[in-house]
């Protein structure tokens, strides 16, 4: 187990130990790899893998000699392995990750944990790839077909286009007088658009602003419902998502859109860590998966409803369950949120990447000390030209434009560029200080800095 460990990952950082029971997580095609090179996680993986075999769960656990593999997983790289999504492996990479964990579940829980990496990204960096899109902002132009902006950039990427041509083909090409399209073949040329095109694109075409119907119409049509989406009648949406449940893949989408999108009110926007890009991405995910595909039901444009093609209708003493799995779609405040935000250009940056720039406090009408109360008591060893400075701010209030004068009271790194250009010394020359005082000045502006701030 411990060389498991140490193949997982990369060494710790010098003088960093890692904690007890750490394990590196890796995708789970490399932790296989892992464990096959290991005798004893490969003989027990290829244990627990015979007793999943047409088995249930309670007849799996029912065995001594499965439990025990299954014990022994738990401490192996497999346990904590995850996926990528769209990666080139990504079916083998579910299929070994749910070999592992439908073995640890109970099997008919409501909500599934992804097996996907957590997305860290945010909508405001799809922002800022989307240079393409300057003209087309909807804060910019609001009686623009934002959907249709959206399918012209598409056409001027390659990529893009391409794809998008080859699933509206896909999807619109009739078979017979009966079938008019293949409704696999279209599931998977929509899967390969929303895999293998930049989100930038995709989510434009997706989640595009409307205020008119024509526009929302647009919006509707995007993954051409009529093939990918409805159906001659709705299905039971516990069948729908007990028939998910039997692929890896529309699984692993499935359970992906619960953790992103489930509904958090301990959030500002009703996301799980306020993270509309998670969700957004995962019910792009969901997408073609298979029968579960998600659509908006209607061309409205004062409201957002979304809903995989299904109904409650017929689930006798289940219908409570089923209510409450059709509202994470119809009734879902962080998917909507997330949805508007993107078609509004906006986002949550709780946790912004780039530095914070300095800190410039605005000044206020009202009478406020510049200073601590007690600054003649404890600060009268400082330069007095500093004490001035600030004193005259507060004295003018709002009246005083931005100077430096006013950014060496209140910026820190406009303070380091103010008083030691060129790492000269600040001197009051009316004060007829010494070199000896302008040592002690930053010490005091520092100081100050961080009183002004508390």
């Amino acid at each position: 187990d411990e060389i498991l460990r140490s193949l997982a990952g990369p060494p710790s950082p010098p003088g960093q130990d890692p904690p007890h029971g750490w394990r590196v997580a890796v995708d789970c095609v490399r932790a296989n790899e892992l464990c096959a090179a290991e005798p004893s996680c490969s003989s027990r993986y290829r244990t627990l893998r015979q007793c999943l075999a047409g088995r249930d769960r309670n007849t799996m656990l029912a065995n001594k000699e499965c439990q025990a593999a299954l014990e022994v997983l738990q401490e192996s790289p497999l346990y904590d392995c995850r996926c990528k999504r769209g990666m080139k492996k990504e079916l083998q990479c579910l299929q070994i990750y749910w070999s592992i964990h439908l073995g640890l579940t109970e099997g008919e829980e409501f909500y599934e944990a992804s097996p996907y990496e957590p997305v860290t990204s945010r909508l405001s960096d799809i922002f800022r790839l989307a240079s393409i899109f300057s003209g087309m902002d909807p804060a910019t132009n609001s009686k623009s077909n934002h959907c249709l902006d959206a399918a012209k950039a598409c056409n001027l990427n390659d990529n893009c286009k391409r794809l998008r041509s080859g699933y509206i083909s896909t999807c619109s090409k009739e078979i017979s007088a009966t079938e008019h399209c293949s409704r696999r073949k279209c599931h998977k040329a929509l899967r390969q658009f929303f895999d293998r095109v930049p989100s930038e694109y995709t989510y434009r075409l997706l989640f595009c602003s409307c205020k008119d119907q024509a526009c929302a119409e647009r919006r509707r049509q995007t993954i051409v419902p009529s093939c990918s989406y409805e159906d001659k009648e709705k299905p039971n949406c516990l069948d729908l998502r007990n028939t998910c449940r039997t692929d890896h893949l529309c699984r692993s989408r499935l359970a992906d859109f619960h953790t992103n999108c489930q509904a958090s009110f301990q959030s500002l926007t009703s996301c799980p860590g306020d993270n509309y890009q998670a969700c957004l991405g995962s019910y792009a995910g969901l997408i073609a998966g298979f029968d579960m595909t998600p659509n908006y039901v209607d061309a409205s444009t004062t409201s957002i409803t979304i809903s995989p093609w299904c109904s409650c209708k017929g689930s006798g003493n289940m219908e409570e369950e089923c209510e409450k799995f059709l509202r994470d779609f119809t009734e879902n405040p962080c998917l909507r949120n997330a949805i508007q935000a993107f078609g509004n250009g906006t986002d949550v940056n709780l946790s912004p990447k780039n530095p914070s720039p300095p800190i410039t406090l605005p000044l206020k009408t009202e009478k406020s000390p510049a200073l601590p109360d007690d600054i003649n008591d404890s600060n009268t060893m400082y330069d007095t030209s500093v004490i001035t400075t600030c004193t005259s701010i507060q004295e003018h209030g709002a009246k005083l434009n931005k100077s430096k004068e006013q950014s060496l009271c209140y910026s820190e790194t406009q303070l380091t560029t103010d008083i030691m250009p060129d790492q000269k010394t600040f001197v009051d020359q009316k004060a007829g200080g010494s070199r000896h005082r302008a040592g002690r000045i930053l010490p005091f502006v520092l100081t100050l800095l961080l009183k002004l701030v508390v």
